[in-house]
């Protein structure tokens, strides 16, 4: 980052102002309340409607608007750009903004295919060099309890992990009335339920473990085939659901599973990593607790604990509010834009990074090879072969 740049508040453009937009919005809004972050001003907000982002801008403190995310590449006054649009924009995007010397924080999943996401990650790469950063918005990983998780998993406290089990369930469209969306077709979304939602749950495993995938067994499944739209039904061309078993190259095997048709299921994210020497067990739809189980304590006492993440010495919460007053999934994103803020401004790379998001593309997309192929084994080289010779005995 330039000198001239340290000066000044660095200038944020957002392009995309529906639900991630929403939700990013109100982080940037919110974030330096709370959080000692270096400047910086909600500059542009970005979107194909001009009538509609002006409501969207005038309703989450961005002081101006624009129709065409190129324009803003070409401003001196803008250095991050937030980008929330479909996926199926990201690859242009995002290599457009490394190109204008842009920090990038993209949300996930990084694209919405393996030879966009490898474009991409060379692309940050590059940028990298040349000292602009860039990172995945994997906003899960900035949920305390599952920060929490991790740092005990880290410190040995459940011992080594043998097998994890992740579920995303919603259930939104469990009805099969439910109408179509750009979420539904291949060529805007990518994939269903895999690369929306199974893309979280493959991000922890990767986060809590610390781990690569060797190996992937999936299967993928629509339900409901054909959804009503504006001119009468129409084709759904992506996954209701999706299955996957990883291998890892710390010997743990995990189960990861993903459904948009769960009826009941409203944002369950359910995280189960069980250690010779004890488990852990979450669910995003009571983000505040973890439950933590210690196998070295004498059997009499054993058994899963209620950990109400509230703490000052929890991950992020010396910023919020006494202990016990609990926070929401909104804050997530409060973390995810005050770390890539604090990246920015020190010069360090952030995490996750497009690294990171190409790793999970690829397990993704070997889930899309194993289903084609009868849930066939795929192996994927891990991207730091040293870490496969880390593996326990016997594994």
């Amino acid at each position: 980052m330039s000198k001239e740049t340290n000066q000044r508040p660095l200038g944020v453009a957002m392009i995309g102002y529906a639900f991630m937009g929403k939700a990013h919005s109100n982080a940037w809004r919110n974030v330096a309340s709370f959080f000692d972050v270096p400047a910086f001003e909600q500059k542009v907000l970005v979107g194909r409607d001009a009538a509609a982002v002006e409501e969207a801008a005038a309703k989450y403190g961005w002081a101006e608007t624009a129709t065409d995310w190129r324009t803003v590449l070409d401003r001196d006054d803008i250095h991050i750009i937030d980008v929330c649009a479909p996926g199926w924009m990201h690859a242009e995007i995002a290599i457009a903004a490394f190109e204008a010397g842009k920090h990038v924080l993209l949300e996930k999943p990084l694209a919405n295919t393996l030879a966009e996401a490898e474009a991409m990650t060379a692309a940050a790469q590059a940028a990298r060099a040349r000292g602009v950063q860039s990172m995945v918005g994997f906003n899960y990983r900035r949920v305390p309890a599952l920060a929490l998780a991790k740092e005990l998993i880290a410190e040995g406290r459940i011992g080594t992990v043998r097998h994890v089990r992740a579920a995303y369930l919603q259930d939104w469209l469990a009805d099969s009335q439910a109408p179509m969306t750009w979420r539904l077709r291949k060529e805007t979304a990518g994939s269903g339920a895999l690369g929306d939602i199974a893309s979280h749950a493959i991000d922890q495993v990767l986060f809590l473990l610390g781990a690569e995938v060797t190996e992937v067994s999936g299967r993928v499944h629509t339900f409901v085939g054909r959804r009503p739209g504006a001119n009468g039904l129409e084709d759904v061309t992506v996954d209701d659901a999706a299955w996957a078993s990883l291998s890892l190259t710390s010997g743990a095997i995990a189960s990861v599973e993903a459904s948009r048709v769960a009826t009941g299921r409203k944002n369950s994210l359910q995280i189960e990593v069980y250690g010779d020497q004890g488990a852990i067990r979450f669910d995003l739809e009571n983000l505040n607790e973890l439950a933590f189980l210690d196998a070295t304590a004498p059997a009499r006492e054993q058994g899963f604990r209620r950990i109400l993440v509230n703490e000052p010495e929890h991950p992020y919460l010396e910023a919020w509010w006494p202990q016990g007053h609990i926070i929401g999934w909104e804050h997530t994103f409060t973390h995810e834009v005050r770390d890539f803020l604090l990246a920015v401004g020190s010069g360090t790379a952030p995490s996750p990074s497009f690294e990171d998001g190409l790793a999970v593309q690829r397990i993704l997309d070997a889930v899309e090879e194993s289903a084609a192929a009868k849930s066939a084994l795929i192996q994927l080289a891990p991207a730091n072969p040293a870490a496969a010779t880390n593996q326990p005995e016997g594994a």
